[in-house]
C-alpha cells in the first residue's frame, strides 16, 4: 500500500503567503468535490474574501473536472489539485490568455523542479512525451497528459478561478484514462507535491506580473512568443471540434494576439479558433474514413 504524506501547511504558508510570498490567502482542505467549484461558489458568496492570489489546495478531490465537465479524479494525496483566484484588471477580452499562461507556467514549473520535458497542448493540458516504451493511443500517440488547467469566469464578478491539477506520483493502475501519466512514471527527479506547488506558485506570478504590467497586453509582454516556444500544438497536424459540431482540420501554424490557435485549413483558408477541442494527428488519421 502506498503512503502518501499530507501537505506540510504551516511551512507552505510561511513560505508563500504575503509579504514572503506572492499569495493573499492559501487555505488547504482535506477532502472536496472541485477546488474550482468552491472557488467559485465562494467568489460568488463573498468576493471580499477571496482577493487577488488566494489559492485553495485540496488533498483529495473528489470529483475534479475539466472543460465541458469532464471527469477527473486521483487517489488520495496522489496529485496536485488547486484553484487560484485572478482579478484581471484587463477585463474579458483578455480572459482567453489566462489558461495559456497558466500552462506557460505550469510547464515552466515542472521543467525545473521535476526535470520532465513537460510541453503545452493548445488551450489547457501539458504533456509529456515517454517515447517508444509505451502504446500509441489514437490522438495523443506517445504523449500522455500530466496536468489540466480550467479557468472559470464568475458570474456577476471580474474574477477568474484557474484550476490546476497535476499528476505526481500514481501508478498505472491509478490513472482514470490510458492517455494520463504522472511525474512518478514520466522519470521525475522529484514527485513531491509542495515542492511542485512552491514552484508552481512562482512560475505563475512571474507570469502573470509580467502579463498585468503591460495591461493584459500579451504581444507587448512578449509573453505570445514565449507560449509558442512550449506549446506542441504549433506545427503540429490538427483536427479541431468545434462547439456546435463542426471541424477545422490544418496546421497550426501558431496563435494570434488573442490567444487564438490560428490553423492553416485543408480547406486553404485561415482559421481562428478560439474554443474547441484539438487532436494532434497523423496525415493519414485526419484524412482518412
Amino acid at each position: 500500500m502506498t503512503v502518501r504524506e499530507p501537505l506540510d501547511v504551516d511551512t507552505l504558508r510561511e513560505l508563500l503567503l504575503a509579504p514572503a510570498g506572492p499569495l493573499a490567502r492559501l487555505d488547504v482542505v482535506e477532502e472536496t468535490a472541485s477546488t474550482n467549484d468552491d472557488v467559485v461558489a465562494g467568489l460568488r458568496a463573498d468576493p471580499d474574501a477571496w482577493p487577488h492570489g488566494s489559492l485553495l489546495v485540496a488533498e483529495h478531490q473528489t470529483a475534479g473536472h475539466g472543460r465541458a465537465g469532464r471527469p477527473w479524479t486521483m487517489p488520495a494525496r496522489s496529485s496536485l489539485a488547486c484553484t487560484f483566484v485572478a482579478w484581471p484588471r484587463s477585463g474579458p477580452a483578455t480572459y482567453g490568455w489566462l489558461p495559456l499562461l497558466a500552462g506557460l507556467g505550469t510547464v515552466r514549473a515542472l521543467r525545473a523542479t521535476a526535470g520532465v520535458p513537460a510541453v503545452l497542448k493548445w488551450p489547457n493540458d501539458v504533456l509529456v512525451d515517454l517515447g517508444d516504451g509505451v502504446e500509441h493511443v489514437p490522438g495523443w500517440g506517445t504523449a500522455r497528459k500530466l496536468a489540466g488547467v480550467l479557468a472559470q469566469a464568475v458570474p456577476g464578478e471580474p474574477a477568474v478561478a484557474v484550476g490546476i491539477g497535476v499528476n505526481v506520483d500514481q501508478r498505472v493502475d491509478e490513472l482514470p484514462v490510458p492517455w494520463a501519466t504522472s511525474l512518478a512514471l514520466a522519470g521525475s527527479r522529484s514527485a513531491d507535491r509542495a515542492s511542485v506547488l512552491v514552484a508552481l506558485v512562482s512560475a505563475l506570478d512571474q507570469v502573470a506580473q509580467r502579463w498585468t504590467d503591460h495591461g493584459g497586453d500579451a504581444v507587448a509582454a512578449g509573453l505570445v512568443d514565449e507560449v509558442a516556444s512550449v506549446c506542441s500544438t504549433v506545427g503540429q497536424h490538427v483536427r479541431v471540434e468545434l462547439p456546435g459540431g463542426a471541424q477545422v482540420v490544418g496546421t497550426a501554424t501558431g496563435l494570434s494576439a488573442d490567444g487564438a490557435l490560428v490553423v492553416s485549413g485543408a480547406d486553404g483558408a485561415t482559421h481562428r479558433v478560439l474554443a474547441g477541442d484539438v487532436t494532434h494527428v497523423r496525415v493519414t488519421d485526419a484524412t482518412g474514413p
